[in-house]
């Protein structure tokens, strides 16, 4: 008869094992330490902590389980083949031997460790001594073509001694120059002495037909360097607060400027859409229905891109549908979209009509003219309010400034004329009119007519 054993040894259970049947062997009993210890180090597996990526988890742990080295380390020789390598050749022998520097002129004679090899040799860091190559000049030379007023041939020998000596650091040329004997000399005026010689002996020593490498020094824009340093240093904190606040208005009036000239090209563009728009409605009224569709490729005006809506053109090959030519595009804004809507429902026209032929392209020009009608209104709007503060500030002037009445040829906000432009030319020194100004708010209104009036009262009460 089969046991369930059987079974389970046939179905791969794993039945067989005596754990799972339940049964206790000898083996069991006398093996039992080492199995506690094996599950025990079995059961010692360290888990991936939450956050930390597997790869970075792979670097930690090796398949072994083992920990992570604390140092770096090569172990691809071993520790057994790690050996000094000696060869077995003999020792270069070393000797204690007296040097001297060449850079040095005072003849010093110094000891040091060196190779038997390489006595007799030239100190090997002889060759960092690097010098300049200071003219020389003969007595003949300088009664030709070196000879100055100002300088006498005895100050002229010091200064190019001590150029020889401190290797044309001309600061401290200048320190160690000797002004008891000579007559007192700057900086500019030691450089520009030695620079002049040096360019006078280029040019008669230069052979003809070769390029001449002639040093120049402008002793003037030394000076004048020099003194704006002294001045930019010497400054005062109200000073450099001044210059600041100089400087920032000066980058607030080019933005508004930057801003008007903007507004300016955006209003022009406008009314030349609405120009262009207007005459190409009239040639298609004019144009026979025959000679439309011609007429339309031939004499179609270029529109700008801010005409209005531009809607896409579908040429590609496939399907679409007609509907699909009044759908907006996405540079027109939200707000735009809802104007539109809101025009169109004043109107009563429906907002998704039967896409026809005819119906798809007047209902598009129908909302491109609205646009440009919206974008017209709102700029309008901008330059009348623009315009009627203006005004009150012209008109607060002229109370201050004791100016004319507000009459003449100045166009108020109802359309009529109030002041003149000759009346502007007129005005006082303080009375200023800030053209290029920024774009008013009417919060930025109000503290300009509360500025205005405090100023006028202030006036007021001067005698």
């Amino acid at each position: 008869m089969t046991t369930g054993a059987d079974v389970r040894d046939i179905l791969e259970l794993g039945g067989t094992d005596p754990e799972n049947t339940g049964i206790i062997s000898k083996k069991d009993i006398i093996n039992s330490d080492k199995k506690k210890s094996k599950k025990s180090t079995e059961t010692l597996t360290f888990k991936r902590p939450e956050g930390m990526h597997r790869e970075v988890y792979a670097l930690l742990y090796s398949d072994k389980k083992d920990t992570p080295p604390l140092l770096p380390s090569d172990t691809t020789q071993g520790y057994q083949t790690v050996k000094a390598k000696l060869g077995c050749k003999k020792v270069r022998p070393w000797k204690w031997m007296p040097f001297s520097n060449p850079a040095r002129k005072d003849g010093a004679i110094f000891y040091h460790w060196r190779r038997v090899a390489d006595e007799g040799k030239d100190y090997p860091f002889a060759r960092f001594n690097k010098t300049v190559q200071v003219p020389v000049y003969s007595e003949q030379e300088y009664q030709m073509y070196l000879h100055d007023d100002g300088w006498t041939k005895a100050e002229t020998d010091h200064l190019f001694d001590l150029c020889r000596r401190f290797d044309l650091r001309f600061i401290v040329i200048h320190d160690r120059y000797d002004h008891q004997q000579f007559r007192k000399r700057s900086v500019e005026d030691l450089k520009e002495r030695y620079y002049n010689i040096c360019a006078r002996l280029a040019r008669i020593r230069s052979t003809p037909g070769s390029d001449l490498k002639i040093p120049v020094f402008d002793a003037g824009h030394e000076r004048r360097r020099k003194e704006q340093l002294e001045r930019l240093y010497s400054r005062t904190p109200e000073q450099v607060s001044e210059e600041e606040y100089l400087i920032q208005e000066l980058r607030k009036i080019e933005s508004r400027k930057k801003e008007r000239e903007k507004k300016a090209q955006d209003l022009q563009k406008l009314i030349t859409a609405a120009d262009t728009t207007t005459e190409m409605r009239r040639a298609e009224r004019k144009a026979t229905k025959k000679k439309l569709p011609q007429k339309k490729e031939l004499e179609k005006p270029t529109v700008p891109e801010t005409a209005g809506i531009k809607f896409p053109d579908f040429k590609s090959s496939g399907v679409t549908l007609r509907s699909q030519r009044m759908k907006l595009p996405s540079s027109v804004g939200q707000k735009k979209i809802k104007a539109l809507e809101q025009m169109l429902t004043e109107l009563g026209v429906d907002l998704n009509p039967m896409p026809t032929e005819e119906i798809v392209q007047m209902f598009n020009e129908l909302r491109s003219d609205q646009v440009l009608l919206y974008e017209l209104k709102q700029a309008y709007a901008s330059c009348e309010y623009e315009l009627q503060m203006l005004r009150h500030r012209y008109e607060a002037l002229a109370k201050a400034g004791g100016l004319g009445p507000v009459t003449g040829d100045w166009p108020n906000t109802d359309g009529q004329l109030g002041v003149s432009l000759d009346d502007l030319k007129s005005e006082g020194k303080d009375a200023i009119i800030d053209v290029v100004g920024a774009p008013l708010t009417p919060n930025s209104r109000k503290r300009r007519e509360s500025a205005s009036s405090s100023s006028s009262i202030k006036k007021v009460k001067k005698p």
